[in-house]
């Protein structure tokens, strides 16, 4: 499976590239410095240097020529002002997604984020425009004739992995990275997670066990 992943050198994408590396998909991650290249080449993964605030349907399209699923995991990052959130959290999300229309590319992975349906409307706090992003860019996917999921994890950590999830409507909480990765590697080839939308969190299910009951 050739898999295109935005935001490719993210922390969730390297460690998404490197197991679908190993599973014997291909990875395809789109960055924007090309100084992340070689990074991406380490976990195993081709690089297209590509700038998503500043490119058009077409040029994303062309990329996504051959791709059998894409995953949306780019972001304006924690620094980031408010601007950027509807630049990337949104505009890119949705960019990648009239782009895989225009490309055939009917598989869609959202990762999103937990919170998204109680964000402020009114709040110019740069932590809930951010929710706010998320929430229209996946409401925008939903929208589509695409097979998509949107993964929403809570807070993220650097933790090793820990095999063991939770899944569906859920409090606060948080999970390992590296285990955000591998279920996403895990829904783009498990047919029950098309159309589903669901929190994240550790826990005490495998991820197979899981996602099966979804």
């Amino acid at each position: 499976m050739r898999v295109v992943i935005a935001g490719g050198h993210g922390q969730i994408a390297r460690h998404l590239e490197r197991v679908l590396t190993e599973r014997g998909h291909s990875p395809v991650g789109i960055v924007r410095n090309p100084d992340h290249v070689a990074d991406l080449k380490a976990a195993g993964a081709e690089a297209v240097v590509l700038d998503l605030e500043h490119t058009d349907v077409a040029a994303v399209a062309d990329v996504l020529g051959g791709a059998d699923a894409v995953v949306f995991a780019a972001g304006g990052g924690p620094d980031s002002g408010v601007e950027r959130k509807e630049t990337v959290d949104k505009g890119a999300a949705v960019l990648l997604a009239d782009a895989a229309e225009q490309a055939g590319v009917r598989r869609y992975v959202m990762v999103s984020s937990m919170g998204t349906e109680s964000a402020d409307p009114d709040s110019d706090e740069v932590f809930q425009v951010y929710l706010r992003a998320k929430k229209a860019a996946d409401d925008d996917l939903r929208g589509r004739d695409l097979d998509w999921t949107v993964v929403r994890p809570g807070r993220l950590t650097d933790e090793p992995a820990g095999g063991r999830i939770q899944v569906g409507t859920l409090s606060r909480g948080e999970i390992p990275r590296a285990d955000v990765a591998t279920v996403l590697a895990e829904v783009l080839t498990t047919e029950g997670t098309i159309g589903a939308t669901f929190d994240l969190l550790a826990g005490h299910q495998t991820i197979e066990a899981a996602l099966a009951g979804l």
